[in-house]
């Protein structure tokens, strides 16, 4: 099979993925699994793929007499996954942590050989180059699908190890930095909701008034904000003073407006439909920060914007004049994603979540925690533009390194300017 490749600088040559594996390695994993089990061996899947690692969430567990008769492709960390059905080309390198774990068919194992690093392999193999000639040969006819012949030919770009090395602690370190600014607006965001939930589903503040004790957590000035007891309502015990509404007291849900992708201009304003983001547009319907709330589709969705945006007409978005982090914090409690009121087509009715009963602190309560999570979102929102950043750094060297037209000397002072 032919490639159309790009030159490579002096001392450099394409060797094919089969010649820098193991013989007989670069295949698939477990075709028929059968039953998923609470116990057993773990199988990497395609969904388990994110952001260049294997989370370890989700995993399917199947019986170890299945797994035995696919002892080929389990791991014992250190080989290269790349997906090959459905979402395909999403790479991973398997940690130590998937040692013993085994890998589903949708799902091709690449075990290096000895003096060939799986970190150089994996950057090859998310390379654009990499990408658009697997794309181009994948099969397309039911689901999309690479065939292992294709991927074992792929011509794989190869400088000195010293090289090599280099180029993938460069990477590595962009990697590193993407992945810790995600996990910190994890965190954050995990903040965020577990104040949500101990101030306005658990009461806990009112909890510790009622038995004499001082709230955890918060100042004094805070504290004093929630009463020392509880009344009764139509929703149960709830903090004294507080009252019992529905979700349209606090908030509207306007619909998004159709705009088809042939009738986008290419812009800065992101495009959301109720999966996310689907595009982009030069001109914006809402001008943020604001919360999208899937209506077709994926129903109950949330989506959390700082930036200008345009929602179409699979989503609803938020218009209120109470805290919009309230607002946002409330919806995730509502269970909107089990609203399904369509036939065919998942659908989300307004009335219906327009009706749902909430319990509605006092003005002052519900400013003291905009006060606290603004501070978070922001945080968060910086760290989203530096991700972008940081994002479009490496996308940009990696094909360039990957290729040689350009030398490390250059890309390690880029990479220490954006990461200082």
């Amino acid at each position: 099979m032919s490639f159309d490749l790009p030159v490579l600088p002096k001392g450099w040559g394409y060797v094919p993925l089969d010649q820098l594996a193991h013989k007989n390695s670069v295949t698939y994993g477990v075709v028929q699994p059968g039953t998923a089990l609470s116990e057993g061996v773990s199988i990497v899947r395609v969904n388990n793929f994110k952001d260049g690692r294997i989370e370890l969430a989700d995993l399917m567990q199947i019986a170890p007499a299945i797994e035995a008769k696919y002892s080929r492709t389990r791991l014992q960390g250190g080989e290269v996954l790349l997906t090959l059905v459905g979402s395909v080309g999403q790479v991973a390198v398997a940690s130590k942590a998937l040692s013993g774990f085994n890998v589903a068919r949708a799902v091709a194992v690449i075990h290096p050989v000895q003096d060939i690093e799986p970190e150089w392999i994996a950057l090859c193999l998310r390379s654009p180059l990499s990408q658009h000639l697997l794309g181009s040969r994948a099969n397309t006819t039911v689901q999309t699908t690479i065939n292992l012949k294709d991927l074992r030919a792929l011509p794989i770009p190869l400088p000195s190890g010293p090289e090599r090395q280099r180029i993938a602690v460069v990477m590595g370190a962009l990697d590193d930095r993407i992945a810790l600014l995600r996990e910190t607006n994890g965190t954050l965001e995990a903040i965020a909701q577990a104040l949500f939930k101990s101030w306005f589903v658990d009461f806990d503040p009112v909890r510790a008034k009622a038995e004499g004790l001082e709230p955890e957590g918060m100042d004094a000035d805070t504290a004093a904000l929630f009463p020392y007891s509880f009344e009764e309502s139509e929703l149960g015990l709830v903090p004294s003073g507080w009252k019992v509404g529905k979700v349209e007291d606090l908030m509207e849900l306007p619909y998004g407006k159709a705009l088809k992708a042939t009738d986008r201009v290419d812009g800065p304003v992101p495009v959301y439909g109720s999966g996310g983001i689907t595009g982009c547009h030069n001109e914006s319907l809402v001008n943020g920060p604001s919360v999208i709330v899937g209506r077709k589709g994926t129903v109950g969705s949330l989506y959390w914007e700082d930036r200008p945006f345009f929602p179409i007409d699979t989503v609803f978005y938020v218009r209120t004049d109470n805290p919009l982090t309230y607002c946002y914090y409330l919806l995730q409690t509502l269970g909107l994603e089990d609203m399904n009121t369509d036939g065919a087509v998942p659908g989300l009715n307004r009335n219906n979540a327009y009706r749902l009963p909430v319990v509605v602190a006092t003005t002052s309560i519900l400013e003291s925690f905009d006060e606290i999570v603004s501070s978070l979102r922001n945080k968060m929102f910086s760290n989203c533009q530096h991700t972008q950043t940081l994002t479009q750094l490496r996308d940009t060297l990696l094909p360039r390194l990957i290729s040689g037209q350009l030398r490390l000397p250059e890309a390690e002072v880029m990479v220490e300017d954006v990461c200082a």
